[in-house]
């Protein structure tokens, strides 16, 4: 007897032809194929074996009931109930979740490229230290997962965090803030925006200890000499062909004041302001959004809510005006 997971696959290769042929001989096919194509979406979620999914003939079919209009969700790649491994897995429950919300997000970047930072550098003293911070990446990776959504091509350029990237998002992995940098500048020219969220380290040793730093009874402290690290939004805001750029501000004290310095200081249009030691690995926060012509609050919420509330103010203030 078939594994459910068997008869799923053979239900839907068995009804993805179907559609594809007009067949409506069961009330499921006639149901989707009667449907009004301009309002009612097709989403379908593939799930076979890989050589069925690689098959020419699956391939045609898949192509031509995108252009007939359907949105193929998936499929994944990996363990399949025949024991083979490969793409052709169906996604996951909550990863279908995921890509329904964002089916029907609107799409207020559709066409754009984002380029985004998340997370927290780390810059090593020696084999077993160094300096970071305690960012999580969270509101980064939110913002990554909400412009995707809103229809943007993706690319995040991540600290060391332990977060799943968000499907469709293109991820590139860094540690030191140097590695940030020349992530990044090669990237930001061919983007629409740049969003500047990762809690960037403003200094690093000079020199890195080849061994740990031993504490030693009667000996003096270490002398630790610092060197400035490169400013990765003031260098993109000063590019010929520069995005439209957005820093952070995380803040222990006077908010409002150090991020529009900050406004100033790095020449770009919008900083987002937040309390750091309030935020640094929360799934809440509350953000302040200050410009040259004031500021204004986004109420605490969880992270995803206030990444879309963000992505559409920036889709707004990137888009021409039509009145």
């Amino acid at each position: 007897m078939l594994e459910p997971t068997e008869l799923l696959a053979e239900l839907v290769a068995f009804f993805q032809p179907k559609l594809l042929h007009g067949g409506a001989d069961d009330l499921l096919s006639l149901m989707c194929l009667a449907r009004p194509i301009d309002k009612c979406p097709l989403l379908l979620a593939p799930a076979m074996n890989r050589e069925m999914w690689a098959h020419p003939a699956t391939q045609r079919n898949a192509a031509q009931l995108r252009a007939d209009g359907c949105t193929l969700l998936g499929p994944a790649n990996g363990d399949q109930a025949c024991g083979e491994i490969g793409d052709g897995r169906m996604l996951e429950a909550v990863e279908l979740l995921d890509e329904l919300i964002a089916f029907f997000r609107p799409k207020s970047l559709l066409g754009k490229s984002v380029l985004i930072t998340a997370g927290p550098t780390f810059e090593p003293l020696d084999p077993v230290r160094g300096l970071t911070n305690r960012s999580s990446g969270k509101m980064g990776f939110a913002i990554a997962r909400a412009a995707a959504e809103a229809g943007a091509t993706v690319t995040v350029v991540a600290g060391p965090v332990h977060l799943p990237t968000p499907r469709g998002v293109r991820r590139i992995d860094v540690n030191t803030a140097q590695q940030m940098f020349d992530a990044v500048l090669p990237e930001a020219a061919a983007h629409d925006v740049f969003i500047a969220t990762a809690a960037v380290a403003d200094w690093r040793p000079v020199n890195i200890a080849s061994n740990k730093i031993k504490k030693q009874a009667g000996k003096a402290l270490p002398v630790i000499e610092l060197v400035e690290n490169r400013d990765i939004l003031a260098a993109v805001s000063q590019l010929d062909k520069r995005p439209y750029c957005v820093g952070f501000a995380a803040e222990s004290t006077d908010l409002l004041k150090h991020a529009r310095e900050k406004l100033v200081r790095k020449g770009v249009p919008l900083i987002v302001g937040n309390l750091g030691p309030a935020t640094f690995g929360a799934d809440d926060n509350t953000l302040t959004l200050v410009d040259a012509a004031g500021h204004r609050e986004l109420p605490r919420a969880d992270k995803l809510t206030l990444a879309r509330q963000l992505v559409a103010e920036i889709a707004t203030r990137i888009t021409p005006s039509t009145t």
